[in-house]
C-alpha cells in the first residue's frame, strides 16, 4: 500500500502495469470529420426516435474500449425515470450531453477491515478520464432485464458486481448485491476533453469486506487502499495539479464521502433514496 500511494502522491505508476501519457488537460486525441454524419436509432420505451449524430474516429483509442462503446446504457430523466437507451459512446459524446443525454451509473466505495478505501487508477487506455484517480470502480448498469430491475437498485447492485469482477478481478461471490449498501444517488457532468464527457445519476453504494483483486490493466493502472489522511493529501496535489482525480471522486469527497468514512458502522442513517443531489 505504502508503494502504491507514495507512486500516487509523487505521480508516477504503482503496481507498475503500464507507462504513463502527458499530464496535458486534454485526455486523448480524438478527431472528428466535421463534414461526416450520420442518423442514429435512438430508441424511447416503444418509440424509435431518428437523431443526427456526429460520426467520431475511433481509429486511435484502445480497440479493447472501442468494442465496449457498444454496450448498451440506461437512458433517464432528470428524476431518473427510465426512458429508453443507448449505446456507451452516444451517452459520452459531449455533442449528445449539451442536447441532455443523461443515463444512469453507479460509484462502488469498498473498505477493508482495516477502514481503508480502495482506490483505482483508470488506465491510459480508458477513453474518458485516463490516468485519473477514482474510487473503486465505476461504471453502468446496462439496458438488460437483470440491471434495469428497480426496486430496491437491485438492477444497479448486480451492475457493480459484474464490473468489480470484470475491473479489479473481485470473484463475484466475495461481493454480492445484497452487501451493498445503497446510499444516495448524485447528478453531475463534467467534460473529459473534448469530444468525451459524464453526464449521469450516480448510485452511491458502499461495501466493507476482505476481497482478493486481480485488476486488469485494460481497465486499471494500478490500486491501493488509503486512508482518511492518505486521501487528503492526495485531493491536495489534485488541487495543485500534480496529480488527476475524476470530477464524481472529487465531487463525493468534497461533500460527503468523510462524514460517510466515520459512520461505516452505521450507514443506515445516511440512506436517502428520494433525493439526487444536483452537484
Amino acid at each position: 500500500m505504502l508503494r502504491c500511494l507514495w507512486a500516487a502522491l509523487r505521480t508516477v505508476p504503482c503496481e507498475g502495469l503500464t507507462t504513463t501519457k502527458s499530464s496535458s488537460l486534454l485526455f486523448g486525441a480524438v478527431k472528428v470529420s466535421a463534414a461526416c454524419f450520420n442518423t442514429r436509432a435512438r430508441y424511447f420505451g416503444n418509440s424509435r426516435s431518428l437523431l443526427t449524430m456526429p460520426e467520431v474516429n475511433t481509429d486511435s483509442l484502445d480497440e479493447k474500449q472501442v468494442q465496449l462503446l457498444s454496450e448498451m446504457c440506461i437512458l433517464i430523466d432528470e428524476n431518473d425515470e427510465k426512458i429508453g437507451a443507448d449505446t456507451k459512446k452516444n451517452c459520452h459524446l459531449n455533442s449528445n450531453i449539451d442536447e441532455g443525454l443523461l443515463h444512469r451509473a453507479f460509484s462502488v466505495f469498498l473498505f477493508n477491515n482495516e477502514d481503508k478505501l480502495l482506490l483505482q487508477q483508470r488506465s491510459d487506455a480508458k477513453i474518458t478520464f485516463p490516468g485519473c484517480f477514482t474510487n473503486t470502480c465505476c461504471s453502468h448498469p446496462l439496458h438488460t432485464p437483470l440491471e434495469m430491475e428497480e426496486q430496491d437498485a437491485v438492477g444497479v447492485r448486480k451492475a457493480a458486481q459484474r464490473r468489480l469482477k470484470a475491473e479489479l478481478g473481485i470473484p463475484m461471490e466475495q461481493v454480492l448485491p445484497d452487501e451493498l449498501t445503497y446510499l444516495t444517488r448524485i447528478h453531475y457532468k463534467a467534460q473529459s476533453d473534448g469530444i468525451w464527457g459524464e453526464h449521469e445519476i450516480d448510485y452511491i453504494l458502499f461495501v466493507q469486506k476482505e476481497v482478493e483483486l486481480n485488476p486488469d490493466p485494460n481497465e486499471i493502472k494500478s490500486h491501493c487502499y488509503v486512508s482518511k489522511e492518505e486521501l487528503k493529501e492526495m485531493l491536495n496535489k489534485a488541487k495543485n495539479n500534480e496529480i488527476k482525480i475524476t470530477p464524481w471522486f472529487s465531487l463525493i469527497a468534497e461533500t460527503f464521502l468523510f462524514k460517510w468514512w466515520d459512520n461505516l458502522q452505521n450507514l443506515k442513517q445516511f440512506m436517502d433514496h428520494g433525493k439526487i443531489h444536483r452537484m
